[in-house]
């Protein structure tokens, strides 16, 4: 069919046209991307890919985003240019051609103070016609500790680390290099930090040749009407996938750790309230009963950069399915049906200068909030309980110079219909990965003694929940680090019948043997050669009755020495003789089918 810009000139594009230049944005967010990762220093762009690519019109709404980063990077960025075009509006300032600026404030579309925001405008016959973006987790950003994650006590957003309001670091082409000075002296390990900077603005740079080559071949005009047929039809997508549910509010609760350790009740143990209001083919998202913020903590979350993101990427993920409709185009389209309510003042809309650099720990646990919440209208298509990561950030210096390191410690999946939990993988809004062991032994005082899936502690059911990761972390040399997770005092929930998971734990082991268990949390403390930390990766929840679970599929299981025989007959009725196959006659006894 033909669509027609309703502002602006009767251009005429078909489907086909539409589709070419939406896979040619797609494309370009790629390449970006891509040449981000090979051209960064540090392994948390390079193998955890925490970095997002990204392109936006010139109105702050989403093009396209790399398929290959994670949500929670990529998910921001037209957030991120709307801060950054609020913030040059109100100075009385504009971009020009050659500019590049910096962004990452966390109350004007950044995720977190970390995840630094370089953006590009692209113009076309001195027309501004976009902008073209990467983010990234930087590994120190001049925080109250060595490292960018784990500052837990980071009493506010200036505790954080620098605060960049659409800085530029080109002018018109021209670097502005007293900036360049400022980040060299105030930034930990400035080599590798600056040198990742620097690959992110060449990669938006790259960006923002390749669509501007794009709109100067197909004329502006053309390609802006393009453009909004794909976001019609994401939209006509999304309101297509709600107006199919039964209208009705549906609503759902969890609770995260905050700070177990803490004697304060306002900081431990917090509700997050999520009520899915659909009417029509809309959808309100509702927080309203969410704990308040914690003015003192970085567990809060801005609405913008992370809320939404949390939001939109589980709603797209249960109802628009890839591996039910294919190939779904991510842009401002899929966003205009669904609302998101958030109390002002709570820890999904908190009020400056509340901190928010452990943003993640919350964040993940309200995607699965809103998660269990679908579940009471799409029970077939949401999984259970997910079991959240843990990020840790290793630090020490070599005589003078600092090193850092991100570590991401993997958690799991829930099981679905017809699916078993995924294991050891990061979940929902984050996706990023760990890194490989040799490239942290190749380059850190670091030694990984122990690197395993945690056996017989999975979520039973129908369909088990997935299993976390032991990984173990010896230093080599004296040192510190800073740790930010969540789950060690809930466990990931069970669904439809199955049972809930297990929750996380983390030890501090010294070199002397003395064993300390630790919460989800841990502000800076040193570590000196030979003390190891211990990370036990939390298990999704169960879903379906564990008793309709396929003998078979309990065998193999233990086998696998995923369970044991007594877990077998215990959680799913299974006996299994000492030979190692099934006893028939035996379960259905204990299964009470006999």
């Amino acid at each position: 069919m033909n669509e027609r810009r309703a502002d602006g000139p009767n251009i005429e594009v078909d489907a086909v046209m539409a589709s070419v230049i939406q896979g040619a944005l797609e494309n370009i967010a790629v390449e970006m991307g891509y040449k981000l990762m090979r051209m960064s220093y540090s392994s948390i762009i390079r193998e955890s890919e925490d970095f997002g690519a990204g392109l936006v019109d010139a109105r702050g709404r989403g093009l396209a985003e790399s398929a290959q980063s994670t949500p929670l990077q990529s998910g921001p960025i037209p957030g991120y240019v709307r801060g950054m075009m609020k913030v040059l509006d109100e100075r009385g300032d504009s971009v020009r051609p050659g500019d590049v600026i910096m962004h990452n404030d966390a109350y004007a579309g950044a995720s977190h103070g970390p995840d630094v925001a370089f953006i590009v405008p692209v113009f076309v016959d001195e027309t501004l016609a976009g902008y073209s973006v990467t983010t990234a987790h930087h590994l120190d950003i001049g925080a109250l500790t060595p490292g960018s994650c784990g500052i837990v006590d980071a009493m506010d957003a200036y505790a954080e680390g620098l605060q960049f309001r659409a800085i530029k670091v080109y002018d018109e082409g021209r670097p502005v290099v007293p900036v360049w000075h400022m980040l060299r002296d105030n930034i930990r390990a400035s080599d590798l930090v600056v040198g990742d900077m620097e690959a992110q603005v060449a990669a938006s740079r790259i960006g923002a040749e390749r669509l501007r080559t794009l709109i100067e071949r197909y004329g502006a005009a053309r390609f802006e009407a393009a453009c909004e047929s794909v976001m019609n039809h994401a939209d006509r997508l999304m309101r297509s996938a709600i107006e199919k549910l039964p209208d009705g509010v549906y609503r759902a609760e969890t609770r995260i750790d905050g700070f177990l350790d803490s004697p304060d009740p306002a900081k431990r143990e917090l509700p997050l309230v999520a009520s899915v209001v659909i009417e029509g083919d809309e959808m309100t998202v509702d927080l309203t009963g969410t704990a308040d913020q914690v003015p003192d903590r970085p567990i809060n979350m801005p609405l913008v950069g992370t809320v939404d993101v949390a939001v939109w990427l589980t709603v797209r993920s249960v109802l628009l399915d890839t591996a039910v409709h294919g190939h779904i185009p991510v842009n401002d389209g899929l966003t205009r049906a669904i609302r998101i309510v958030a109390p002002k003042g709570c820890l999904a809309n908190p009020i400056f200068p509340a901190p928010t650099i452990a943003r993640f720990c919350p964040g993940n646990q309200l995607a699965d909030t809103v998660m269990r919440a679908l579940g009471q209208v799409v029970p077939k298509q949401v999984s259970a309980g997910i079991g959240n990561l843990r990020v840790l950030a290793f630090s020490g210096l070599d005589g003078e110079t600092h090193w850092v390191h991100m570590e991401i410690c993997e958690g799991s999946y829930g099981g679905r219909e017809g699916l078993d939990g995924m294991d050891a993988v990061d979940t929902l809004y984050a996706n990023t990965r760990n890194n490989p062991i040799e490239d942290m032994e190749s380059h850190l005082p670091l030694r990984i003694g122990r690197y395993e899936l945690r056996e017989d502690v999975c979520g039973a059911g129908e369909w088990r929940g997935g299993l976390g990761s032991i990984r173990e972390f010896t230093y080599l040399a004296d040192g510190g680090a800073s740790i930010e997770g969540e789950g060690h005092r809930f466990p990931p929930w069970g669904f439809s019948g199955g049972n809930d998971g297990e929750p996380a734990a983390l030890q501090r082991v010294t070199a002397d043997g003395e064993v300390e268990e630790l919460p989800s949390k841990v502000p800076y403390t040193a570590a000196r050669a030979g003390d190891r930390f211990v990370c036990v990766g939390p298990a999704g929840g169960g879903y379906g009755d564990p008793l309709k679970r396929d003998p078979g599929r309990v065998l193999d299981d233990v086998l696998d020495g995923i369970i044991t025989r007594e877990t077998a007959e215990g959680d799913y009725g299974v006996v299994i003789t000492d030979a190692g196959v099934v006893d028939e006659h035996a379960t259905s006894v204990r299964r009470g089918s006999a």
